[in-house]
């Protein structure tokens, strides 16, 4: 695997012998460590990948499939500070991610050294890998101790991904430019992700509602009232599909008496949750804090890396990619201790809590946990940013309820006869609070207490009936975290994508997102459709699956990372062939008419996608070449001009009216507009 330089300078370097090097990934992972180890260590970070495929071509051999690597642009200065350090090393320990783009980076790292340090200046310096799956003293203290290889199943199950994602956004966007919008992108995970909310779309758009129709009827007893819901009719389910029949049903409930059939009364219990993994706290932050996938991954390695606290600088929770629910022992030890100490006895369950991993994990790290479980969110508030602080005490929350005992309900079921008719009365008391103490998050619903003197046989009199017309609602469109929790059962991709992909979707002008929901644009639809045309096979959740499966399998050194690739290749090469020669051409069909004119010309202004967004431009072009932004609402001053996005000479995103300098009105916060907005409505 050729590795090639961008630039050639010539290497002034001096070598000498002293320190022990430690490499990660991050800036702020480097400055967590150093405060771990003695003077003897010095500690870089990469920044990440510092050698890769080119940007410019596709950097693959098709025939071998060798991929050519070379140093990354923007990453010279930091190999060659690498290097450097690399010459007054004795010993380098290589501490990437540890996953597969972690080993990945390590293996990079070693062959750049090896090459241009060790075999230039004849040098004989040991690198070692370590993984750390927290950045805490005590981890990084036993695992700098207890040094390993470089895993090259890892570093191989990376690589024929990255080549396999490569050849298929490298030959497959080309296609897109070429038949419908220059610079639109084409990926594996992506193509697939993309056609599951298209699919959603369509199902949306093709429902059709049907009518029906919910009794429910309040009851007097005694002093008191309660509600129970008509359930079964002649002892099958109540189906009502009209105002007529309800209408019926009702003349029947008043003229027949309603007594108490039966009353059944049962503890329920609700099992803890397991800790998260990456798509279960991806989706409980959506859910609950509205955040971005992309961006809960930003905030967790955040606190994965290292945060002040204080007098020390630590790492809060454990790696933040992994698939699998299992808990160290000492971490187990440790949360047990915790909640019969500062929770109580009665909410210790007495053995831990296990938890199945599904059959599909990799299983090559813990769930996502504190590092510490006596750091209570709220006692370390002061020392986190508000999201900081948000997802930190969800994890935290969720990783302590998992060790703790059930919530125990006690549910009331009452029967009601009437005629023909069943109706149905429930409550649920709270008789055990549980892991519910910890980690609820309105889980628990509250419902109306039923008398506690019902007795049966008891006739009941009718205070109120109540009749409503109901219809069947369309599936609702996905959600980031609904999507993700799709793509991780259909074995749609790993941990490591899932917010990548969605951002990329959002970034490419595929989807849009209206509050948290995802909803494929005009330009989404027609990628999607020209795909699953003529590449039905390649982008189908079955073949994703399938593929991650083979990727599985070099991994655990079952299969040749080439042999994957060629698999791959063969079954795309003929049909990418047949899309180039049979597909039509559809560029200027996703262009939307709008209402607004042209200020230049007059004609309508037509919406178009471009690399940075949606945009109007003239359909009169090419003769008038006039462009505007889109805009979003009318100006709250002046009333007559429109409200559009514009940039400040430092690149600063504002909102202003674009009959400037007639109105001035312009604002940094798009609610300001919202707010302004309001207020002259009401007036």
């Amino acid at each position: 695997m050729a590795v090639k330089e961008n630039k050639k300078k010539k290497n002034t370097d001096t070598v000498s012998g002293g320190k022990k090097l430690v490499i990660v990934e991050s800036p702020s992972k480097a400055e967590t460590i150093k405060k771990y180890l003695g003077k003897e260590f010095e500690v870089k970070a990469s920044v990440g990948h510092i050698i890769d495929l080119p940007k410019s071509k596709m950097g693959v051999d098709l025939q071998t499939f060798e991929p050519y690597y070379i140093v990354m642009r923007d990453k010279y200065n930091v190999v060659k500070e690498l290097r450097a350090a690399s010459m007054n090393a004795n010993e380098i320990y290589l501490a990437s991610d540890p996953d597969r783009e972690g080993e990945a980076i390590a293996w990079h790292i070693k062959n750049d050294i090896e090459k241009n340090v060790l075999n230039k200046y004849n040098k004989d310096i040991k690198i070692k890998r370590v993984k750390f799956n927290e950045i805490t003293e005590r981890e990084i203290k036993e695992k700098i101790q207890n040094p390993e290889d470089i895993d090259m199943k890892l570093v191989e199950a990376q690589q024929s991904r990255r080549v396999i994602d490569r050849i298929f956004g490298y030959k497959l966007s080309p296609l897109l430019w070429n038949k419908v919008k220059s610079k639109l992108s084409a990926g594996r995970v992506q193509s697939a992700a993309l056609k599951l909310i298209c699919e959603r779309e369509e199902e949306i758009e093709n429902f059709k509602p049907e009518e029906y129709w919910e009794i429910s009827v309040e009851y007097k007893h005694k002093k008191s009232s309660f509600e129970a819901v008509l359930a079964k009719i002649d002892g099958k389910k109540a189906e009502i599909k009209s105002k007529e029949e309800a209408e019926e049903l009702e003349k029947k409930l008043t003229s027949n008496i309603s007594v108490v059939k039966d009353i059944k009364k049962r503890n329920v219990k609700r099992q803890p949750g397991p800790p998260f993994i990456t798509s279960t706290l991806q989706q409980a932050a959506n859910t609950i804090y509205g955040f971005s996938s992309m961006k809960t991954m930003q905030i967790a390695q955040q606190l994965y890396e290292g945060v002040n606290l204080g007098n020390m600088r630590t790492g809060l929770i454990t790696y933040i990619r992994t698939d699998s629910t299992r808990i160290s022992d000492i971490a187990i030890e440790d949360v047990r201790k915790y909640i019969k100490e500062r929770i109580g006895q009665d909410y210790l369950p007495e053995k831990p809590n296990i938890y199945k991993t599904k059959k599909t994990s990799q299983d090559a790290h813990e769930a996502i946990r504190p590092t510490n479980v006596n750091f209570h969110p709220d006692e370390i508030s002061g020392y986190l940013t508000s999201d900081q602080y948000k997802l930190y005490s969800l994890i935290w929350r969720r990783f302590v309820a998992s060790q703790m005992r059930e919530s125990i309900s006690e549910q009331t079921s009452v029967e009601i006869e009437c005629g023909n008719m069943t109706l149905l009365a429930t409550s649920s008391k709270l008789v055990f609070d549980g892991f519910a103490r910890i980690y609820d998050l309105g889980q628990s619903k509250k419902e109306k207490i039923l008398p506690e003197d019902l007795s049966l046989g008891e006739k009941l009199e009718i205070l109120k009936i109540n009749k409503e017309q109901k219809f069947t609602e369309p599936p609702s469109r996905y959600t980031e975290a609904s999507l993700i929790k799709t793509m991780e059962e259909l074995g749609i991709g790993r941990p490591s994508t899932y917010a990548p992909t969605i951002f990329t979707l959002t970034k490419r002008n595929y989807v849009k997102k209206e509050k948290k929901t995802l909803i494929p644009t005009v330009l989404g639809r027609v990628v999607n459709k020209l795909l699953s045309e003529y590449f039905p096979e390649l982008i189908n959740t079955d073949f994703t699956s399938i593929m991650e499966t083979e990727l599985d399998k070099v991994e655990e050194g079952e299969k040749n990372w080439k042999e994957v690739v060629k698999e791959f290749y063969d079954a795309f090469l003929p049909v990418l062939n047949k899309a180039y020669s049979e597909m039509e051409s559809v560029k200027g069909s996703i262009d939307e008419v709008t209402e607004y004119k042209c200020d230049i010309c007059g004609k309508p202004m037509v919406k178009k996608y471009g690399k940075f967004g949606e945009f109007l431009a003239c359909s009169g072009w090419p003769e008038c070449k006039n462009t505007k932004p889109i805009p979003l609402g009318k100006c709250p001053k002046c009333k007559e001009g429109n409200i559009i996005k514009k940039k400040t000479k430092n690149g600063k995103t504002f909102y202003g009216c674009d009959r400037f300098p007639e109105c001035d009105f312009a604002t940094f916060s798009l609610k300001e507009i919202k707010v302004l907005t309001k207020e002259k409505e009401e007036k």
